[in-house]
């Protein structure tokens, strides 16, 4: 009797031992924000564990924790042997034999595997029986651990924070696999008591006196706070841009409504305004800005390929599978042979390529083919790139994909239509042709280049997410809908999708349009490339011809060598929340988003609503990534992409073992190794709305009164009816700037 009760006690100790343990690696794990792999990079303020607190506190604290030049010499140790465990155990098919025992999960294969690692206990034997002592979970691990090391209980959320912020990158990424996977987490099991417990493991073996870590910290956080706060430089830069700026947006008329040519909607991404400014040039075209998965969160699942992947903002969870099939069903089964004979010849490559001694004989057999390509792609890339698309078409044929809207009902389709449209306040004066326009990139040997792509749609392409909204807007029983509800759209407008590389400006129409107004847009597209592309090069390469724009900036998407092909949201300052009238007449120079809104289709507020909570948020996200990573490129940023490596698929890495990097390469915030191109400046919000609707929407919104309230955004308001200006202060009273 005395011995059950021993044990239930036991029990009773264990469980609480495990529910503090949780609580003390949920509390650590505040500090960090998320990292995602390369498949799907996404922009994120690498102090958003910090927002909750004033931005000039975070930054003094964000120094100490995250932008120490020189760790603890042990801590090198322990971080160097961590490093190489998660390198192979997040693996993602880069190494040719995969590391048993991950399906058990990350904690029990490491443990499995660790007493054979003569690094972590020299061959110790009392080092290996402490290892094979280890307790199977890693939440029991842990308190085990921190007992070890001698730490006394109030210390224990200190120090396990600093587990995570001496080596941030890999902890981000655990921070993204624990917490915004979702539906695309197709991964063995990861949870962050896991990863603590290795770290806290390796630690104990390889630094007993690691408590030590604590003073160096406080330390580190005394020197921080001696250091003039950088929201000091930051404030500097900012005054001087901002106020001409909302001076002239004041200053703007709005023209009376009339039907144009054609409307084109494009994503407020900062590189759609400089090439809407150049097409509404061209001619009379009306041009309107919207979050580019065009208010539709989707799971895009390609049915030739068998892949799908989260078509929508991040912050979003996708409602609807929507299915894309080829346009000519008659050849469905046909495209899916030629794309498994692809599939099959890469994979081949890549087995062999990978293997443990057939790449000798690869070499053998190949080696001159190899050589040759190499120096075509090198010198000349443009026939590099026909030869690559010939050979690719050959075997595949291309073929165009149409989206099946059965997983969205008609009620939802409806929603979806009349939300879209009062947002970005496109709701008369139709023109015979709209065109939504998503966007991509296109570049060679970029580790990043889904960071080029549209952040809206999670890292991915745009154009999937403009069919979508373009077939929904052509059926008659959703414009049947929308006419009941005030919006009537013409029979003879046609809504067409299309797609925006910002790499080389060409602009893609979807389906077989060929009627005399969409050839002349289709010219009046190309004079557009022609004239942003002259803008965008002339500040990365002083001196080009216009009449040469299109073909070098093809070029630089082309060339496998090159490091900036193209600036992508670097200079991004500003989100405007308005008509276009405000904004048409300026040359914003290619550093203000542009989100059309129209407060008077929005008397309750909704729609602004959901512009300053998603889009603004995501919109604060990139600023944050491009001036942290402007600010310190290593702590924040992604170093040189001259000497970096990529690990496992997921991730970059500076030489063969370093941190894992979160931010942006050097090349794409510097125009050189020490001049700045990138302005470090906070995003400021300008909203074209009665302050009164703003006021109601902050105290609604727990996220804008952090953001706005802790200074990581400024807001400013455009009175309509009286064009005063006034910004927003951080105790949320109003100055004018008159």
């Amino acid at each position: 009797m005395k011995t059950a009760r021993m044990n239930e006690q036991e029990i009773i100790m264990e469980n609480f031992e495990t529910r503090e343990a949780l609580n003390q690696v949920s509390e650590s794990f505040k500090t960090i924000a998320p990292f995602w792999p390369l498949k799907n990079l996404i922009a994120v303020n690498p102090l958003q564990g910090l927002e909750d607190l004033p931005i000039e506190d975070a930054l003094n604290i964000g120094a100490a924790y995250f932008e120490q030049a020189e760790l603890p010499g042990k801590m090198d140790d322990v971080n160097r042997e961590t490093i190489k465990w998660l390198q192979v155990l997040f693996d993602d098919g880069q190494a040719s034999l995969p590391m048993p025992f991950k399906e058990s999960g990350l904690y029990a294969a490491w443990r499995h595997l660790a007493v054979y690692d003569a690094k972590l206990h020299n061959n110790n034997e009392q080092k290996i029986n402490w290892l094979k002592a280890l307790p199977q979970t890693a939440e029991q691990a842990i308190s085990t651990c921190l007992l070890r090391l001698g730490l006394t209980k109030k210390d224990h959320v200190q120090f396990l924070t600093l587990m995570l912020t001496t080596l941030p990158g890999w902890a981000a990424h655990i921070k993204y696999r624990t917490e915004w996977t979702g539906v695309d987490s197709n991964h063995f099991p990861v949870n962050q008591a896991d990863y603590l417990a290795i770290r806290l493991g390796i630690t104990t073996l390889l630094w007993p006196e690691s408590k030590e870590l604590l003073l160096w910290h406080e330390c580190a956080l005394e020197k921080s706070k001696a250091v003039p706060c950088a929201l000091e430089k930051i404030t500097t830069l900012e005054d001087p841009y901002h106020l001409p700026l909302l001076e002239k947006l004041a200053a703007q008329t709005c023209h009376v409504p009339h039907t144009p040519k054609a409307q084109l909607v494009f994503c407020i991404d900062v590189r759609s305004e400089p090439f809407r400014k150049a097409l509404e040039a061209a001619d009379d075209y009306q041009t309107f800005g919207f979050a580019g998965f065009f208010g539709i969160p989707v799971k895009i699942t390609d049915t030739v390929k068998g892949e799908s992947y989260a078509s929508c903002p991040v912050l979003l969870s996708p409602k609807h599978e929507v299915k894309e099939t080829p346009c000519d069903h008659k050849k469905c089964e046909h495209v899916s042979k030629e794309y498994e004979h692809l599939i099959g010849f890469k994979r081949l490559y890549q087995s062999l390529k990978y293997n443990f001694t057939t790449p000798f004989a690869l070499v053998e057999s190949l080696g001159l083919a190899s050589g040759i390509w190499m120096g075509l792609r090198s010198f000349s890339p443009k026939l590099a790139s026909r030869l690559k698309t010939t050979v690719t078409e050959t075997i595949r044929k291309p073929y165009e994909v149409a989206p099946s809207l059965d997983d969205i009902t008609l009620a939802e389709q409806c929603s979806y239509a009349q939300n879209a449209l009062n947002m970005m306040g496109l709701t008369h004066h139709f023109a015979p042709i709209v065109v939504l326009c998503g966007h991509r990139s296109s570049t060679q040997n970029n580790a990043y280049a889904t960071g080029l792509d549209c952040g809206a749609c999670g890292g991915r392409h745009g154009g999937s997410n403009a069919k979508i909204l373009a077939a929904i807007l052509n059926c008659s029983k959703v414009r049947a809908h929308l006419h009941k509800n005030g919006i009537d759209i013409p029979e003879t407008t046609r809504f067409i999708a299309a797609e925006h590389n910002t790499t080389t400006d060409e602009m893609t129409i979807y389906g077989h349009q060929d009627c005399p107004d969409i050839q002349k847009l289709k010219e009046d597209l190309e004079t557009a490339q022609i004239t942003n592309s002259a803008t965008r090069l002339e500040r990365m390469q002083k001196g080009i011809a216009e009449t040469k724009a299109a073909s070098k900036t093809r070029l630089r998407s082309q060339d496998w060598a090159q490091v900036r092909p193209e600036w992508g949201l670097a200079r991004n300052a500003a989100l405007i929340v308005g008509p276009r009238e405000i904004t048409a007449s300026l040359d914003l120079e290619g550093c203000c988003f542009l989100h059309s809104y129209d407060y008077t289709n929005d008397p309750e507020g909704t729609s602004l609503t959901t512009i300053l909570t998603a889009p603004m948020v995501v919109a604060q996200w990139i600023n944050a990534q491009y001036l942290f990573s402007t600010m310190n490129n290593v702590a924040y940023g992604g170093g040189s992409k001259i000497t970096k490596n990529i690990t496992g698929k997921m991730g970059i890495m500076q030489g063969n073992a370093s941190d894992l990097m979160t931010g942006l390469p050097l090349q794409s915030v510097y125009s050189s190794d020490t001049e700045a191109y990138h302005q470090t400046l906070r995003l400021m919000t300008v909203v074209y709305a009665p302050m009164d609707m703003l006021d109601s929407i902050i105290k609604a919104q727990p996220v804008l009164q952090k953001l706005f309230g802790n200074g990581w955004v400024k807001l400013a308001c455009i009175e309509p009816n009286t064009r005063k200006t006034y910004l927003l202060n951080r105790d949320f009273t109003w100055q004018s700037i008159h």
